[in-house]
């Protein structure tokens, strides 16, 4: 029998130590008052303010103080126009920070630059002064169009905010700037207006890979002129997700070659574990990398906070901590009666409008009109409605806002007091980032982490120098996976014929995926270019945000009313029926998926739970590319096909994360051919562990659940991104084996990055499940919310003094640790 978790797992990075932790002192100041009062609030009050009592004091795990920091200045390079440093100074700034001066002098030599510093430390700005110079030297040119630049973001909303900040910063400048937004939203009769006479068009990856490159000849005159091609919050763009944009610039870089262009690329990301190797594979260039941050930091007190347990009991009668869900909604009504301006970081839109509800009732109960000062931000509101938002939020009318990611990349925020994450985000990149967004404005600041109840989260908060002593993680990305190098060559042979010359561009995978390409009859030969040979979209062939696959499309079943689609590989699980879809803030119950027209038809409800899809998975070993022996065991990496079903989903309540109850489902079995990383161990080593074949199978799935959970410090992963299978009795090993796989076709870096670090990643959860304090297992370290076998069989004993027994002979020289150099494991032939 196998034991299987559906990919959820993750993220990057560091060799944990055993260490107590120590609470760092924080000078005491005077109490704050609300900040209309103009006294701003101190950290280390607000946070005692929050933990009076004793309940309340336990729940802190560890306070770590960052002290101020001050700034350093340096001139801006000779080569930036007057008229551009005059208008930073009308702005408000009198000298540009260090780095920002470092970053504008390369981009002004012609050198492809990324600024990797902290929040708020005016990165913007950093390639803002180069390109603005560029437009207005072209706007000199007596052909009247001149110089280009391009902007690449993430979202629409940070897209769209970034305008604002050049239109702001540009008004001195008269026409010479002209920035226009080019997405899904801009009306058909600007498109044509962007084209011809925008000199700086802000767009997304998405619209560059299906709308500006396969339309090129409509963008000829501003191609021809592209200068600069702006790349901002460029850590996010990694994974599978990652791999699509590298391929996307790619086609870019080439197609500007068509026009006579080479477009230097300006980077700008949160701080991140060797900056300039990730950008130079994101673009393809060499990458020069600034890293040391030289803007002013106010001090920053941030405490890890664990949720107590509850009298509750979820599967197999485990103990259930309280929701961080639910804890951070006290947290944010605390600090808003305080008066402290906070925002509450959530990573579903459920989680997100279910805080906001909360303390939005209890506030009630304490004022009337505080229940006005909260509210919810994320993905799906109108523009309207996010901007009402958001300048709510800068004038301070709002005091509180629980919100998703898509404020920590859409809206420049400044003038918050404290952060509230609730639950780890997935990279220490990503928490500094949320955490930044507090004190932007040089003040002091609270960030608070409410653990959830996961093998990962509580494995942080007792070993906080895993957060506070580790650099952020390495992107990983690989552009080279054929499985996205293929729809890409498909698109660039029908945006321009390929050559041979063409495919030094696209990785030394080109050649053979072009081969596979044109024996499917995707692509023809004619003379010496290949040509794509259907009559669709070749660059409809793949969406850079999903797995591949037709998406399924979200139908109001009473009203035909399309609310939006769901990638195929996702479908499964997340639209499934009875399955709970959330869409702008209503809730819809699926009746129907119909898997033949990739339709799922809903209806509007408000159930109180939510669900969670289980499956069962099995696998097999295509090939074995790397194996190291650890004594008589062995670590492996290679290729694996996976065969998943989706059986049935769990039914939860939503505060209280209590299981309601099971349904089965009938959906049919899908196949994945990935990458993984797997290890076996021998009847002798378990005769050593003392562990006996009745205690095997629950041994070895405890130790997948937690080291799939546990591998999110290791590699840049989120939890859809990774699965895992554990067998007493592999037909291909022949030996008891757990494998942990990436859950994208072709793989995406993930098991790979877990071989090179595999001594750390299992002492990681080796350590995260012995330091639990329950007695046979929990959520907190080996249950799985996903597990496709309720799960059953674990054992939690077992799997320590399995993984005890493994990591004896593993070499240490395999283990680098976060950030380590390691040389790469071979590529597939």
């Amino acid at each position: 029998m196998a034991f299987n978790h559906l990919p959820a797992g993750a993220h990057d990075a560091l060799t944990p130590l055993s260490v107590t932790p120590v609470t760092h002192s924080v000078p005491m100041a005077n109490d704050q008052l609300p900040p209309e009062a103009g006294v701003h609030p101190v950290p280390r009050t607000v946070l005692d303010r929050l933990t009076a009592g004793a309940d309340r004091a336990a729940r802190i795990t560890h306070t770590e103080h960052l002290p101020p920091r001050p700034g350093r200045h340096a001139p801006w390079p000779e080569q930036i126009r007057p008229e551009v440093t005059e208008a930073v100074r009308a702005a408000g700034i009198e000298r540009p920070w260090a780095h920002q001066a470092l970053t504008a002098g390369h981009a002004l030599r012609g050198e492809s630059v990324v600024v990797a510093t902290g929040t708020a430390s005016g990165k913007s700005l950093a390639y803002l002064a180069p390109v603005l110079s560029a437009l207005l030297d072209g706007s000199e040119a007596p052909n009247g169009r001149g110089a280009t630049a391009l902007y690449l973001a993430p979202t629409k909303a940070l897209a769209a905010d970034q305008r604002r900040a050049v239109r702001a910063l540009a008004e001195p400048l008269g026409k010479g700037v002209r920035p226009a937004v080019y997405d899904g939203d801009t009306p058909v009769e600007e498109r044509e207006w962007v084209r011809q006479y925008a000199n700086y068009a802000l767009t997304n990856p998405d619209m560059l890979h299906r709308s500006i490159l396969p339309a090129h000849p409509k963008w000829s005159s501003f191609l021809r002129a592209l200068r600069y091609v702006v790349i901002d919050e460029c850590h996010t763009y990694r994974g599978v997700f990652g791999s699509h944009v590298a391929q996307v610039l790619r086609r870019l870089r080439r197609v500007c070659a068509r026009y006579g262009s080479d477009p230097v690329f300006l980077l700008a990301s949160a701080t991140a574990s060797d900056p300039a190797t990730a950008a130079t594979r994101l673009t393809g260039v060499p990458v020069v990398e600034i890293t040391e941050d030289a803007s002013p930091r106010g001090e920053l007190v941030f405490a890890l906070w664990e949720p107590p347990l509850t009298e509750l009991h979820g599967e197999r009668g485990a103990p259930v901590r309280r929701t961080a869900t639910a804890e951070s909604a006290d947290l944010l009504t605390d600090l808003v009666v305080q008066g402290v301006r906070t925002v509450a970081f959530v990573r579903s839109r459920r989680g997100a409008e279910l805080i906001a509800l909360i303390a939005q009732e209890r506030l009630a109960a304490v004022d009337r009109s505080l229940p006005g000062r909260v509210a919810a931000y994320r993905g799906g509101y109108l523009p309207e409605e996010r901007r009402a938002i958001e300048h709510a939020l800068h004038t301070g009318e709002l005091l509180g806002l629980s919100a998703t990611t898509a404020l920590e990349l859409g809206v420049d925020v400044a003038g918050l007091d404290a952060v509230l994450l609730t639950g780890y985000p997935g990279t220490r990149a990503s928490l500094w980032q949320q955490a930044g967004r507090a004190g932007r404005t040089g003040r002091g600041a609270l960030a608070v982490l409410v653990a959830r109840d996961d093998p990962l989260d509580t494995y942080l908060v007792h070993h906080p120098e895993a957060l506070f002593r580790q650099p952020v993680e390495s992107t990983v990305l690989d552009p080279d996976n054929p499985y996205v190098l293929a729809p890409h060559l498909c698109a660039a042979a029908a945006e321009l014929p390929l050559t041979e010359a063409d495919l030094a561009l696209f990785g030394q995978a080109a050649p053979g995926v072009l081969a596979r390409l044109e024996e499917r009859k995707l692509l023809r030969r004619r003379g010496a270019a290949w040509h794509w040979t259907r009559r669709e979209r070749a660059a409809d062939l793949t969406d850079i945000r999903g797995g591949g696959g037709r998406p399924v499309q979200v139908v109001e079943e009473g009203t035909g009313r399309l609310l939006g689609t769901v990638d195929a590989a996702a479908a499964h699980a997340s639209v499934h029926e009875g399955a709970v879809h959330l869409h702008q803030g209503r809730t819809y119950l699926v009746r129907r998926l119909d898997l033949e027209d990739s339709v799922a038809l809903v209806e509007q409800a408000d159930p109180p739970y939510s669900t969670t899809a289980r499956d069962t998975t099995s696998i097999s070993i295509l090939e074995t590319d790397a194996e190291i022996p650890w004594g008589e065991a062995r670590l492996c990496f290679g290729s694996v096909e996976v065969t998943n079903q989706v059986v049935s989903f769990l039914r939860r309540r939503l505060i209280t994360g209590e299981i309601l109850g099971e349904s089965k489902l009938d959906l049919p079995p899908r196949t994945l051919r990935t990458r993984a990383v797997w290890w076996t161990v021998t009847e002798d080593q378990l005769d050593e562990a003392r562990i006996d074949p009745e205690a095997l199978g629950g041994a070895l799935h405890a130790a997948e659940h937690a080291s799939i959970g546990m591998l999110p410090l290791f590699a840049t992963c989120d939890r859809w991104d990774i699965g895992g299978v554990s067998v007493p009795l592999h037909p291909d090993t022949l030996l008891p084996t757990v494998f942990v796989y990436d859950g994208h076709p072709g793989g995406a870096g993930f098991a790979e990055r877990a071989f090179r670090t595999a001594a750390g990643w299992l002492a990681a959860t080796r350590e995260a499940i012995a330091a639990c304090e329950c007695e046979t297992g929990c959520p907190s370290c080996v249950q799985s919310p996903k597990c496709g076998n309720g799960n059953d069989p674990l054992d939690k004993r077992a799997a320590i003094r399995l993984l005890t027994r493994l990591l004896r002979d593993a070499p240490q020289d395999e283990a680098p640790g976060p950030g380590g150099k390691q040389q790469p494991v071979p590529p597939p032939e």
